[in-house]
């Protein structure tokens, strides 16, 4: 694995690895959007993702700042809706993220069919379950 070097970027992050999408909740609303192309609204995609109304927002605002989600305010019968959609730039960045993810795991198996965990630790003892 290569260190980030980049302002903001994780000392031991996996090269990458886009740390917009690497936060547990964004991807899940990336994820969320992926699937559902046409968007969803505010309230479906806070049930799937299982966020506040806060933390949503926020997450939302990071992306959308990033360009990976649009937002869509109007209404319903009378009611006001948002609409969230992941964007091109947003499909892109995350199939991006997946293939390097892809990558992370791959070189993981391969470490380990090279040598065991417990040579790469110095005084760890296999296990004797």
């Amino acid at each position: 694995m290569k260190a980030k070097t980049k302002s903001g970027e994780g000392r031991f992050a996996y090269e990458g690895l886009d740390r917009v999408i690497h936060e547990r909740a964004r991807l899940s609303v990336l994820t969320s959007l992926l699937t559902n192309p046409k968007g969803l609204t505010f309230g479906d995609l806070k049930q799937l993702c299982a966020l506040t109304d806060g933390n949503l927002s926020r997450h939302l605002s990071v992306l959308e700042k990033a360009k990976m989600v649009e937002i869509l305010k109007g209404h319903d019968r009378n009611r006001p809706q948002t609409i969230c959609r992941i964007t091109a730039n947003g499909r892109r960045r995350y199939l991006e993220y997946l293939s390097t993810l892809e990558q992370v795991v791959r070189d993981a198996a391969k470490g380990t069919k090279e040598e065991p965990v417990s040579s790469l630790i110095p005084g760890l003892a296999p296990s004797r379950a």
